[in-house]
């Protein structure tokens, strides 16, 4: 049975005011020389033309980052918050366009374009008022109690090069720049031109908000063309992306000693319980699985179903996901959108039919939607997937879920840890205790107890990041804006020399530094 569909309202929904178009375009850094053409992923026409820049724009763009970046690093760091204080009110006023610009840049439904709009909003202000507290000067402990004096400084790296993702433009372009730039940083900032028109109008918003016109330099085009030039001259690299592009960038800048966080690919596991709540975790599962079509980096691609409840929990599932509503709508009845790529939507039905064709069983799903748009694929339940089939240990980024049966909790770990990666996952059980537990146990930088994956990426005061092929770094949280800073020690000596006073020798000095060793314990100074 094909899922249901929501008509669209008409051609004109899916199309961007000219004005706004070439507003936005003004701020991509480019001569002009070439344009590209984005074609709207819900119709496949075009949605908009931007210039495209060269090799000679990004060196450019790198001249007034660091020009402006002088003044902006010599304010309080009070004072750089402002205008991501003022972010979410102007975010709130101009919900409406910036959702229309995500849906029709992505093909994703409204509802997933919203958990965007809500990250920077509330990315931006965790940043905006813990920025000055996080930054200033910290007082530590001297090596000679009352006598060294030290301080703990934090300097800015320089400019930063951040690469944002296709997947979530809005979201993983300005959530991450916002902490950067309160740091004290400069930002060259390449999304992928496909959908850059999101982080264009964020830009656009800030500079009327107070940041200053050459702070954050956006740059589109080919990374062939513009790759080099901007890792050639970065203090810190940004990247959100595959683990095979994060490797190539982790060798371009290793000769130079370059820092990089990096944000990588995850073939993210959900462990379901035997006493889970059936109702419940089918439906977190849809959110898990099928939000944003699957392009989602901590999107949930394999599910393990304890044996006591498979057979009541599967099968309402599979309901559950066959009654999903697909659509091109610009509003909150939609369920699921498009994929954003021909490629995506190629890559998918690759891996579904391979599957099939060697033994997989399609419960939900399977196959393409070209009747509701070029790029729409069916959200897709498949069991029956063996080691042999791609779509088994690869990363699919797309609507498909394979779900295994299991039947005691070590079993699952080993299973769930199974993978090159470790991004998040994902445990569902009444007993949440035993859920967390449970959790500890899996080896994935975040771990959600009766969520998908949402719980622990907005909970902005605690890291978000991969283990081992599924990154380096994390963003969120302390971490998330220290990562963009240098640390320097500054120590003063005061009353006495690190030296013998006097005309004490060095063997009697020695004795007395050794027994202040016991005497500092013992008083627990040290």
């Amino acid at each position: 049975m094909a899922s249901p569909t929501v008509p669209a309202k008409g051609a004109a929904e899916h199309e961007l005011p000219q004005t706004l178009i070439d507003r936005l375009a003004s701020h991509v850094a480019s001569d002009g020389a070439e344009t590209a053409t984005i074609p709207g992923p819900f119709t496949g026409e075009p949605l908009a033309s931007v210039p495209l820049s060269g090799a000679d724009d990004v060196r450019k763009a790198y001249e007034r980052a660091r020009k402006a970046r002088l003044a902006w690093a010599a304010r309080p760091a009070g004072e750089r918050a402002k205008p991501f204080l003022r972010l979410p009110d102007a975010l709130v006023d101009r919900r409406e366009e910036i959702l229309d610009i995500i849906q029709l840049e992505t093909g994703k439904a409204r509802r997933h374009a919203m958990e965007e709009f809500l990250d920077v909003a509330l990315c931006s202000l965790y940043y905006a008022r813990r920025a000055p507290k996080l930054l200033k000067p910290r007082r530590r402990q001297g090596m000679v109690p009352g006598a060294t004096r030290v301080q703990e400084l934090r300097h800015p790296k320089g400019v930063v090069a951040l690469i944002a993702p296709w997947n979530y433009p809005f979201s993983l372009g300005a959530s991450d720049i916002a902490p950067a730039l309160m740091a004290g940083n400069a930002v060259i900032h390449k999304p992928d031109t496909q959908t850059c028109l999101s982080s264009l109008w964020v830009l656009d918003l800030l500079i009327s908000l107070g940041l200053p016109r050459d702070l954050w330099q956006i740059v589109v085009g080919d990374p062939a063309e513009i790759g080099d030039p901007l890792l050639d001259e970065a203090d810190y690299v940004s990247f959100t992306g595959s683990t095979r592009g994060g490797k190539a960038i982790a060798e371009k800048v290793a000769p130079r000693l370059v820092g990089y966080s990096l944000e990588l690919g995850g073939k993210n596991p959900m462990i379901v319980m035997a006493d889970a709540d059936v109702e419940r975790t089918a439906r977190g599962a849809i959110r898990a699985c099928f939000t944003n079509a699957g392009q989602l980096c901590i999107s949930i691609e394999r599910m393990y179903v304890h044996e006591d409840i498979y057979d009541r929990f599967v099968p309402r599932f599979a309901e559950m996901v066959t009654g999903m509503k697909l659509g091109t709508g610009l509003d909150f009845d939609v369920e699921m959108g498009s994929l954003t790529f021909q490629r995506q939507l190629d890559a998918v039905t690759r891996h579904v039919d391979q599957a099939v064709k060697e033994g997989a069983t399609v419960l939900a799903g399977g196959k393409a939607r070209p009747d509701i748009g070029p790029l729409f694929y069916e959200p897709t339940i498949l069991t029956d997937v063996t080691g042999e089939m791609d779509l088994c240990a690869n990363e699919t980024f797309g609507p498909v879920v394979a779900v295994y049966k299991y039947r005691d909790e070590d079993e699952v770990v080993a299973r769930a840890n199974d993978t090159p990666y470790g991004l998040n996952a994902s445990v569902w059980t009444k007993n949440a205790a035993k859920g967390r537990r449970l959790a500890s146990r899996i080896h994935a930088g975040t771990v959600n107890v009766n969520d998908g994956y949402g719980a622990a990426f907005a909970s902005y005061d605690s890291p978000m990041g991969g283990m081992k092929q599924s990154g380096v770094g994390r963003r969120h949280g302390s971490e998330g804006l220290l990562r963009f800073t240098e640390v320097q020690t500054v120590a003063s000596q005061h009353f006495m020399d690190l030296e013998p006073p006097g005309s004490l020798g060095y063997a009697k000095y020695a004795d007395l530094m050794a027994s202040g060793i016991k005497l500092m314990k013992k008083l627990r100074i040290k």
